[in-house]
Parts: structure tokens; sequence; C-alpha cells
């Protein structure tokens, strides 16, 4: 196992400072890897590291196992947003995006494949970049964060070919409405705006906050976490976890959580989310809390559901935040074990 330790320390004190290290630790992202038997994670000091799903999930699994297969400095600040295509690992940083070839990660040859700059409006700006979407029949990557601005790049030439401007405020989340096509951001700004993508046009735009219902003025109105399926939204952060009909902008289920909501997925019937506090917790649509299953970190940024058709053994769930851990569902029901850097 490869770990970052600078130079300037002492060996006899590399076991201190890496304890330090994982005490402070924060984990930002996940991606499963396109085979769904390894996971990344992407931490606050800049690194990824590469953990075997099909190891840890071993009836032969030992504690070596729960460790990462190779750790490496992918930025030189958070990452903060990870997404896989059919080979490579692309991740985020401050004003940057990298390329990993899955395949040399996984023989610890951990060179990045290519990095690339959004078109920013000076060259003293570097923002932090906090969501990766891709959009497999462009064959392209949308990058949004710290410019207020979404940012389309085309994977195969590795140019920057739209900007999508509409946001006041640091964009958070994105997610995508295959259908349509469409593109929903959400942000400090307390709105949600969907963009079509034939067009480059904002096509509506929701203001959670001014809803009296989803308001929570003592939180803010940020949303810091969206998900779509077809005709139905669901987002929260400031304002309430809550369902929305795209089609008529309207809340249809706000969901009894009082704390902000950081992560939310479509899951089968249920909607997942997590956030400040332990829990994952478990919702039916109807807005009835179906189950809080505990983690091991005291807030949660990042769910991730592995469900890669090639590795049906590792479907899991994994849980990941303010730790140096990311847990492992192997059911919904209960927390089976823990990864760790």
């Amino acid at each position: 196992m490869e770990r970052a330790v600078p130079l300037a320390v002492p060996l006899g004190q590399a076991e201190v400072f890496q304890a330090l290290q994982r005490l402070h630790m924060t984990i930002f992202s996940q991606s499963v890897s396109p085979c769904g038997k390894f996971l990344a994670a992407g931490n606050n000091y800049g690194q990824i590291a590469i953990f075997s799903l099909s190891a840890a999930l071993s009836s032969e699994a030992k504690e070596e196992s729960k460790k990462p297969v190779v750790t490496f400095q992918a930025h030189d600040g958070p990452v903060y947003s990870m997404v896989s295509t059919d080979r490579h690992l692309l991740s985020a940083g401050d004003g940057e995006v990298k390329a990993w070839l899955w395949a040399e990660m996984l023989k610890k040859g951990c060179k990045e494949l290519w990095c690339r700059q959004p078109p920013y409006r000076t060259s003293l700006e570097v923002p932090e970049i906090n969501a990766l979407l891709l959009v497999p029949k462009e064959n392209s990557l949308i990058l949004a964060g710290g410019d207020c601005q979404l940012h389309t790049m085309d994977l195969e030439t590795g140019t920057f070919t739209r900007v999508l401007r509409g946001h006041t405020d640091y964009i958070h989340c994105l997610a995508f409405r295959e259908r349509s096509p469409e593109v929903l951001s959400g942000g400090e700004d307390g709105a949600v705006r969907l963009w079509d993508l034939r067009t480059a046009k904002e096509v509506q735009t929701i203001e959670v906050y001014k809803h009296e219902e989803c308001s929570r003025p003592h939180n803010g109105r940020w949303i810091g976490c969206l998900a779509t399926d077809s005709d139905w939204m669901v987002c929260g952060g400031g304002p309430a976890l809550t369902l929305w009909h795209l089609r008529s902008s309207t809340p249809t289920t706000i969901f009894p959580m009082r704390a902000p909501q950081k992560h939310v997925t479509f899951y089968q019937d249920l909607i997942l989310s997590a956030g400040q506090g332990r829990c994952v917790n478990q919702w039916q649509l109807s807005g009835e809390l179906k189950a809080q299953v505990p983690g091991s970190s005291p807030g949660l940024l990042s769910l991730s559901l592995n469900q890669q058709p090639a590795a049906p053994e590792c479907k899991v769930l994994t849980a990941a935040g303010n730790s140096c851990r990311v847990d492992v569902f192997t059911n919904l029901g209960y927390r089976a074990f823990s990864l760790s850097f």
C-alpha cells in the first residue's frame, strides 16, 4: 500500500503524522470502477484511495482487506467530486479536472492521463469544482462549482464547448434528466435551474426557499443535493428535503428531517438521504421515514450505490463524510463494516 508522506517528516514521526491526518480527514467523493469491484474515495488532502470491494466482501476477508490497494496524491487541494467512464476515473479539485486510467491505477501506476481547466474569466480565478456529471450520449462531461457556471467538456477532444450561466452564487450539485435531455443544477443562491442541452438554454427555475412549506430561514437558502427521476425531483439543503413534480413546479412531499441534507438519491421505491448526523435515511415517497441506519461518521457528504451488472456480488451502498472511513452496507438495513484510509 502506498501512502503520501511529506519528505520533511522524519521517519519516526510518520505514524503520528498519518494518525493526525486520519483524525482530521473528510471524504468528499466516491466513484465505483467500471467492473464494479473497486471503489475510489477522494479526501480533503487531495488523496484518492482505491479499495477492493471484492476482497473486503470476501468470506476470507481480513482487516487488511479493508485498507486501500493504493493511495496517491491526485490534487493539491480537496477532491470534491469524482465520476467513472468505462475506462477512466475523472476527479475534480480546485479549478481542474484530471483523468486516470482505472487499469493503470489498479497496477499502482498512478499517473494522470490529462488535466483540464475550464475557461475562467481571469487567470487569478481558481474556483472549486463541486460537481461532475457525465452525459453518455454526448460523450461529454458537465462540471460546476465556485464560478457559478456550468461548463461542458467534450471527452473525446478535451475541449470546452459551452458555458451555461444563470446562477448567482456557488453551484453545489448536478443531476441528469435523461428523457428530456435536461441538466438540473442547485446552488448557494437557493435555486434549482433546469437546462435544455439541445438549446443550451435555461428552461425552468425553482426557487425552493420562496415556498413557505419548504423554507427554513435559520438554515439558509442553499441547495446542497438533488436527484431526479423522470418527472420528479428531490432536493434539500437549507430548505427542507422536498419531493417536487417538475412539470407543475409543485412541492408534493416535505420530508420531516430537521438536519440539512448533503446527498440524496432515488433507489427503487425509496429515497435515500444523508447529511448532518451519522445516519443514512430511507424515505417512502409519501414522506414516511422507513428507517435510519447509523454509520461510523458524525456527518455524511456522499452516498454511492454500486449497481454494476458485471459484479452482482459487490452490490452495496457506501457512505462517507467527516471521517477517514467509508461505511459499507450490504443491504439497506445495517452497516456491515467500514473501509478506512
